[in-house]
């Protein structure tokens, strides 16, 4: 059985990273896609955990490979997601988890329309700033930046499928887990197992008529 893609998008600073840290401790089965990025790691990142951190020559190598499944520029860096990782754990049976900016997001639900699509929304502005201005990971034109950019980035909320308010974390973890769950459980998405069970009556109806 092939897992689910699971693409999940906020506005930076909606709280999606925490909130997926917290799923992937509670959801067996759910494995996490580690995007590429030019921008340099912050205080605490680890290379291939956050992110893998490259230049932007192996970056655009990688493009002209064909090796992304999507990748944009957001806030002057450059992002991008790999085609054999999100492949390789899928196919082992397991839902991944991308965790992308509104442009990337966009562009694999043109490409893949089957994903399931999450947007993560702050209680409300003000809050949303003083989560970036908390965290103390970018200076102030960076942070500018990304206060400026959310405003564009939340009214894409419509082009999810789910929408999850990001005010109280437990709350907000439980609905996001809740959604991949759920999931899981669409008919489309069982058709092997309904069969064997199906299987299991048809044999079942034809020895109990030949009784």
């Amino acid at each position: 059985m092939i897992g689910n893609l699971i693409v999940i998008s906020s506005p930076s600073g909606g709280g999606k990273g925490t909130l997926i840290r917290e799923v992937l401790h509670s959801i067996p089965d759910v494995g996490y896609s580690v995007s590429y990025t030019t921008r340099e790691p912050r205080f605490g990142e680890e290379d291939g955990r956050e992110y893998h951190f490259i230049s932007k020559l192996a970056f655009f190598d990688m493009v002209d490979n064909g090796e992304f499944l999507e990748y944009a520029e957001v806030h002057g860096n450059m992002y991008g997601t790999s085609k054999k990782q999100i492949k390789r754990v899928v196919s082992e049976g397991r839902d991944v988890i991308l965790e992308i900016d509104v442009q990337g997001a966009v562009s694999v639900m043109e490409q893949m329309p089957e994903a399931v699509t999450i947007f993560i929304l702050p209680p409300s502005f003000e809050v949303l700033r003083a989560r970036l201005t908390a965290r103390n990971t970018e200076d102030a034109d960076d942070l500018a930046l990304r206060l400026r950019n959310s405003f564009d980035e939340v009214m894409h909320y419509e082009r999810f499928e789910y929408v999850i308010i990001n005010d109280e974390l437990p709350t907000a973890a439980r609905m996001l887990g809740a959604v991949i769950c759920a999931e899981r459980q669409r008919r489309i998405r069982q058709t092997e197992p309904v069969q064997d069970i199906l299987d299991s009556f048809a044999q079942a109806k034809h020895s109990i008529a030949g009784d």
